[in-house]
């Protein structure tokens, strides 16, 4: 038996996505900004794509524009946010425990003369609204706060921040990476009063190679790149038009069923807590268990690379810290200021629709197992 518990990392693509990424490869295949039947079949595509991915978060399509992913809407974001409010000041607040597309972006930034506080989320996981308020300076242009974190699974309250914020410094922008939130949790960039969101598509059993930013209605952003006229001059270059489908189609997808895949998707989180607390003593959740798909836990005592090492010749797929960190230590758990021994030994386990009860069990019992076994030698 195997068993995929890393979806914080990338999800498996669904059917539907998988079938609208061949049939623009091999069919509707024209280039979307040609004049001729099959690009206007193509634009067509991406048009109807852009509809699905911002009825999913309750966005206008104008206000969705596809990227290659996280990372580069994070980048977009932050620079051109930046750049954006140049003339009212240099300074940027966000957290020590961002995605490393934002944390070192931010260095980036620095680098360029722009001042930059890092906060330090508490105990669960969260970054508060007071903390951001009292961060707030004069010359405060840009927030960037995660909504959901990619390890933790902690919620920040952005609604809340993004009130505080807009108290103390109106015309700042605000950006919430939102990759580990959309489809995830109820997200409405509106209403959270964000100006900007980024989102990705292989996280929601979209293909990997696309993303969006969303960027509020009425605001001017710059591009990031030069060209092209694609994406209404904002993004230049040929659109990704198969990975551009197949995210369409898995934010129809993932929308429809949105209550019944969340439910599950919490279910199998609570089953697996509950089957880990049953049988390993030692097992210690790490923040508030916020998110439906992520369950951060320890096993004070037993290293990370060792546990996880039984799990992958097992066929059981987790992680230690985001994947984008290659097995190094986990500087969100660091942020958090966790005992040593509990960030040494913690793990990610991530779920999806297609996560099973049987999958939940097996996980279980092999970490039992391997445990028992290490405490006699």
């Amino acid at each position: 038996m195997t068993a995929y518990f890393d979806n914080a990392a990338t999800t498996k693509v669904c059917n539907e996505a998988a079938e609208a990424v061949l049939h623009t490869l091999t069919e509707d295949y024209g280039n979307p900004s040609s004049g001729y039947a099959l690009g206007r079949r193509a634009a067509g595509i991406v048009d109807d794509a852009r509809e699905s991915v911002a009825a999913a978060m309750g966005a206008e399509p104008g206000e969705i524009f596809f990227t290659s992913g996280g990372t580069e809407g994070d980048n977009w974001a932050i620079r051109q946010g930046c750049y954006y409010g140049r003339h009212k000041g240099r300074h940027i607040i966000t957290s020590a425990a961002e995605h490393d597309a934002v944390l070192q972006t931010m260095r980036a930034m620095e680098n360029k003369g722009w001042s930059v506080t890092y906060l330090y989320p508490d105990k669960q996981g969260r970054i508060e609204a007071e903390q951001v308020s009292e961060a707030v300076r004069d010359d405060t242009v840009l927030v960037s706060l995660m909504l959901v974190n990619n390890e933790t699974g902690a919620i920040s309250p952005i609604g809340e921040i993004a009130e505080a914020v807009r108290e103390k410094a109106p015309n700042a922008l605000i950006h919430t990476d939102a990759v580990q939130a959309y489809l995830k949790i109820p997200f409405y960039p509106r209403k959270l009063g964000v100006d900007l969101a980024t989102i990705s598509s292989h996280k929601i059993h979209g293909p990997k190679g696309a993303g969006a930013l969303y960027i509020r209605k009425g605001l001017r952003l710059t591009p990031m790149l030069t060209g092209g006229g694609q994406e209404r001059g904002m993004r230049p270059g040929t659109e990704n038009v198969p990975a551009i489908a197949g995210f369409g189609a898995a934010a129809d997808v993932g929308s429809k069923g949105f209550r019944e895949f969340e439910a599950h998707i919490r279910h199998i989180r609570t089953y697996t807590l509950e089957l880990l607390r049953d049988k390993i003593d030692e097992v210690v959740e790490i923040g508030a268990g916020d998110a439906p798909q992520i369950l951060s836990v320890a096993f004070p005592g037993y290293g990370s690379e060792v546990i996880m090492n039984v799990l992958d010749a097992a066929g059981i797929s987790v992680a230690k810290s985001s994947a984008c960190k290659k097995g190094a230590r986990s500087h969100v758990l660091e942020a958090m200021k966790l005992p040593r021994n509990i960030i040494d030994s913690a793990i990610r386990v991530s779920f999806s629709r297609f996560s099973t009860a049987e999958e939940a069990e097996y996980f279980a019992e092999t970490v039992s197992e391997a445990i028992k076994r290490l405490r006699h030698r």
